[in-house]
């Protein structure tokens, strides 16, 4: 699979009167629907399960999530079956039936069954046959997909911005960082309350953090939650660029970069590289935020 994820210069007031470039990586051009992050994060698995000799990809999330539906497109185009637990009770929606015309199976899990994902994987009767993606594409496979985005990179930034779920891209960008021997910080922006772990992840997946630092601030009360002043945001972003950003992850990053520039945590003249990590399926579950 190709990819086509360009750096986008963007045009913002607030760009200009804090003297600042700011561009975007397209990642959410990659796919319509492995998208961003998701694409990066599948591609060593998916080769992984081929090289294992397995015809099923089993993975884990809830019911909006963009990393389910991203995994139903990638089993589809590459020849696997997929099935995929869905934490907390059988639900219909939008994402969910895309998921079911790419042909995934759904399987639906109290919140309490779905803590042992091992478990739930091991208790399947085509077990033997099947490669586990865990939820989010998080792990080693997921971060050196990461990592490759850095080495793409046709200009040098002082400055990279990215949310954080998991920690799998972060850790992946930073390594990246290392590994091409750039001098840029990354900025990495939990989304979750309490969003100190991803630092732990990061260490753990391999990442060095000396050229890393966590804005811990920016996540509006937990994973997927908002505040009129994020929808706010939102609106105002997509109106001004015509790029279309989400307030569960995107958003949120954004935000924070907006916030650090109004306080003047960058020198004039930095070049600034935001990761827009697609995901925008899951606008979905979060457009009765927008409706006046």
């Amino acid at each position: 699979m190709l990819l086509f994820s360009p750096e986008q210069l963007l045009s913002h007031p607030l760009y200009q009167q804090k003297s600042v470039q700011v561009y975007m990586k397209r990642d959410d051009m990659i796919h319509p629907f492995i998208s961003g992050n998701k694409w990066r994060k599948l591609k060593y698995n998916l080769l992984k399960a081929k090289e294992l000799g397995k015809d099923t990809l089993i993975t884990f999330g809830g019911a909006w999530s963009n990393h389910i539906l991203a995994v139903a497109c990638a089993a589809a185009s590459a020849g696997f079956y997929a099935k995929a637990f869905i934490r907390g009770e059988e639900i219909s929606n939008t994402v969910l039936d895309m998921c079911r015309l790419f042909g995934m199976e759904l399987l639906f899990v109290s919140r309490e069954d779905y803590k042992d994902k091992e478990k739930l994987f091991n208790g399947l009767q085509e077990a033997d046959r099947s490669f586990m993606i865990d939820e989010g594409g998080s792990g080693t496979e997921g971060a050196r997909g990461c990592s490759e985005l850095v080495g793409e990179l046709e200009r040098q930034y002082d400055h990279i911005f990215v949310a954080a779920g998991t920690g799998t891209t972060a850790a992946g960008i930073a390594m990246g960082i290392a590994q091409e021997d750039k001098k840029s910080l990354l900025h990495v922006v939990p989304v979750l309350k309490g969003g100190g772990f991803i630092a732990d992840e990061m260490l753990l997946l391999g990442a060095n953090l000396q050229q890393s630092r966590l804005h811990l601030d920016y996540h509006f009360g937990g994973y997927a939650k908002v505040k009129p002043e994020l929808i706010q945001f939102v609106q105002s972003f997509v109106r001004q660029t015509g790029i279309m950003i989400e307030p569960t992850y995107t958003g949120k990053a954004l935000f924070a970069l907006h916030d650090l520039l109004e306080k003047d945590m960058f020198e004039k003249g930095s070049q600034i590289l935001f990761i827009h990590t697609g995901g925008l399926t899951g606008l979905l579950g979060q457009l009765k935020h927008f409706q006046d």
